[in-house]
């Protein structure tokens, strides 16, 4: 139960973050669809935070809401990617201000559901039934993320000099994080023993290949990895994810028995 409860909390946090990342894109989207694509992924990420909530709450018991696991815990017990919560732009502190960079943002989106299109395919062999239903769901949903980002990548990285420049100095900055993917986690690993999850580096030549032959194509450089390994999933976090949190959870903390 446990192990399961865990892992869930892992998948929904990462999908809720990135939901909220993305939606600060509406109304200042770089064209009018785009900002529309981009709504549409966050309300993807954030339907799919729910369904993952809305078990973990069951699996938990009581008196445990969905809302209460997204708006109600706090940095250090949020288990998301690190990835996922930094801003639209480059290694800036949580505190200041730069415009948004689209593309940092359709670069971290191609990273995130590159892997996502395969750990949900894997998951809906899932011990857990509810959770391979989840997972089959989230699966058609990600494609079209992974389609969308990375025909924008391409689009961008084989564009101008401008557009291909920004691009690879987005893909610097953030491709280091990606090596949080496969690190070791005690909730990954017991979700794993217990038949519920999928061990991640199982995955990792299949990412690779979707990774590199993208690359490729938008004539952008892999950079090599190294370094820090981020440890989101541990919930040690960057400086950013407590600005997203108080954003994100300020009005159902002011009003905490508020209804609609």
């Amino acid at each position: 139960m446990s192990a399961a409860v865990d892992y869930l909390l892992h998948l929904a946090d990462n999908a809720l973050v990135l939901g909220q990342r993305n939606a600060e894109w509406c109304g200042h989207g770089p064209i009018l669809e785009e900002d529309i694509a981009q709504s549409n992924v966050s309300l993807d990420l954030i339907g799919q935070a729910r369904l993952l909530y809305q078990l973990a709450a069951t699996l938990k018991g009581g008196a445990v809401t969905e809302d209460q696991l997204a708006y109600f815990r706090d940095t250090h017990e949020f288990r998301n990617y690190t990835l996922l919560e930094l801003p639209h732009h480059g290694p800036l502190s949580g505190y200041a201000s730069s415009s948004l960079d689209y593309g940092t943002t359709i670069v971290r989106n191609f990273l995130y559901s590159a892997l996502m299109a395969l750990l949900w395919e894997a998951l809906e062999k899932s011990a857990n039934a509810d959770l391979a239903a989840i997972a089959a769901k989230s699966l058609k949903e990600v494609r079209y993320h992974l389609r969308h980002s990375r025909d924008w990548l391409v689009r961008l990285g084989d564009g101008t000099d401008e557009s291909h420049a920004r691009s690879q100095a987005s893909l610097d900055h953030l491709f280091p994080y990606t090596q949080e993917f496969w690190a070791h986690s005690p909730a990954e690993a017991a979700a794993v023993e217990a038949g519920i999850g999928v061990d991640l580096n199982t995955l990792k030549a299949d990412w690779d290949a979707i990774v590199d032959a993208a690359l490729a194509e938008a004539t952008l450089q892999r950079p090599t990895a190294g370094g820090y390994v981020s440890e989101g999933k541990k919930g040690i976090h960057s400086e950013h994810l407590g600005f997203l949190l108080a954003e994100m959870q300020s009005l159902a903390r002011a009003h905490p028995n508020g209804v609609w």
